[in-house]
């Protein structure tokens, strides 16, 4: 096999994960790349960065003066989802036999965050009309980002679901319903960039114009 270590000094790449394995927090054992844990701190590593579409354009209309207050509220709040999903990344990468060592907020989700969602939920959803059928995603750039970032983070959720499901270190954590939470809040979050571009959401099925029942569509077919 073909040695490829560095013949140069990086501040970047170690090379130690040349062999498809990475490390955990607080030590232990290298897993494989592939490994259902890293699947899931990757996805959410996913998130963030599609989110950060949403955040760019929301500081392109800054830059041009363009910028409503209801949108620079929504740039706040997405800058503050990004941060608390590297906590996320942090107690989804924990060794699950060091997991003692984590610390909520900061390496381990807290019931402050999960508190916090709802919060969140909660100011959204009292400021926007929510529309009456399933919506098709596109209607603006930044609600767009927005639901990509909820997409990817649905995939995060399910390979949570999974880690828990074999007991990996997540039988205490907070860590799924904050993850459900935010998925909602992020479907709420992207209607509310549509109505403050004033744009209505485009329905799903063009010749349905309203529901069977009166309750609003929710993200996912009604994963909450």
């Amino acid at each position: 096999m073909t040695d490829h270590r560095l013949d140069y000094e990086s501040a970047v790449a170690t090379g130690r994960g040349d062999d498809g394995t990475t490390a955990l927090l607080f030590g232990g054992d290298r897993v494989l790349k592939d490994d259902l844990r890293t699947e899931a701190y990757g996805a959410v590593d996913e998130a963030v960065a599609a989110l950060g579409l949403a955040r760019a354009e929301l500081v392109v209309m800054t830059q041009a003066g363009a910028i409503t207050p209801r949108l620079a509220r929504l740039n706040e709040l997405v800058l503050r989802i990004q941060r608390e999903l590297f906590v996320v990344g942090a107690e989804l990468a924990t060794n699950p036999e060091a997991r003692d060592k984590a610390r909520d907020g900061i390496t381990r989700v807290s019931a402050t965050m999960v508190d916090g969602m709802d919060e969140m939920l909660r100011e959204v959803e009292a400021q926007i009309t929510l529309p009456q059928e399933f919506v098709v995603p596109g209607e603006t750039r930044i609600s767009a980002g927005l639901e990509l970032g909820r997409t990817v983070l649905r995939r995060a959720e399910r390979r949570a679901v999974t880690l828990s499901i074999h007991d990996e270190g997540l039988a205490d954590s907070r860590l799924l319903p904050y993850l459900n939470r935010l998925a909602d809040l992020l479907w709420v979050l992207a209607r509310a960039a549509e109505q403050a571009e004033a744009h209505d959401a485009t329905v799903a099925r063009p010749d349905r114009r309203r529901p069977k029942t009166p309750e609003a569509a929710s993200p996912e077919g009604g994963e909450r």
